[in-house]
């Protein structure tokens, strides 16, 4: 069988695949979702949930730096990736060797599309078109008004947030908030006055691990402002974990406005 990835390349399948490697964390988690527990034989050590099933498998480095001998050892005959996620050249140098199928996710739709490309990749047609089915109506039961300035750190030294054109804006989008950051390039350096026109500031769990201590010191520069910790995964996670968000997201909101006067 041959098929046709997120980025417009073809790759072909002999058999449904009994030896897959992920390359990305949140694509492992649908993976498992997906009832792949035994086909999955490799992934990255930022693959971390289901916490039990993860720990069981083999580490083939990071999604930015793999480890080509212990990918040779496992024999994948599938490897999925992602094209925001992973480096072209390590990439590259795996579509020599084995059938390497990529996503490109930017937004809610591509994300559905993902999953459904996948569940047709590991022969999980039923399952994955049911998730899709179940995450599209959670979604579309969200109405958030008013809609609320924000700003999205995911690092510190140097401060970096999250710009327009990325999946997190997009999330941000469908939990009611205007990312002041939306018309800037995708993570964008700032410093902690460009934060001005922002009602709330939410402080990323990923990659940057923010801390108690961040939001006080960003409280005390700005105490008019909401300055809030926030389950980075809920925002970034683009496979099975979005069944999930809007059910965050209308906690959040809950959060913010016994806080804050909207």
């Amino acid at each position: 069988m041959q098929y046709i990835d997120q980025m417009g390349h073809q790759i072909e399948l002999t058999h449904p695949p009994r030896r897959i490697i992920s390359l990305v964390p949140s694509q492992t988690e649908l993976l498992f979702e997906l009832g792949l527990d035994e086909e999955v034989v490799g992934i990255t050590r930022y693959c971390i949930h289901p916490r039990d099933k993860c720990r069981k498998k083999t580490v083939v480095g990071g999604t930015k730096k793999f480890n080509f001998e212990v990918i040779e050892e496992l024999q994948p005959d599938l490897i999925i990736g992602n094209k925001e996620e992973n480096y072209p050249e390590g990439i590259k140098i795996l579509q020599e060797k084995y059938p390497v199928w990529m996503s490109d996710v930017v937004n809610l739709q591509s994300a559905l599309e993902m999953i459904a490309k996948v569940g047709e990749l590991v022969q999980r047609i039923a399952e994955a078109q049911e998730l899709a089915v179940m995450i599209k109506r959670k979604f579309s039961q969200l109405k958030f008004i008013p809609k609320i300035p924000v700003a999205y750190l995911i690092w510190k030294n140097p401060y970096m947030a999250v710009g327009g054109e990325t999946f997190i804006n997009n999330m941000l989008t469908h939990a009611g908030f205007i990312n002041i950051f939306q018309s800037t390039p995708r993570y964008p350096q700032i410093e902690l006055q460009d934060l001005k026109t922002a009602r709330v500031i939410l402080l990323s769990s990923e990659p940057y691990p923010f801390q108690d201590e961040d939001v006080k010191g960003i409280t005390q520069m700005y105490p008019d402002k909401l300055v809030l910790q926030v389950d980075g995964t809920m925002f970034s996670w683009y496979g099975s974990r979005l069944q999930y968000m809007p059910s965050y997201f209308i906690n959040l909101r809950r959060q913010i406005a016994s806080s804050i006067p909207l």
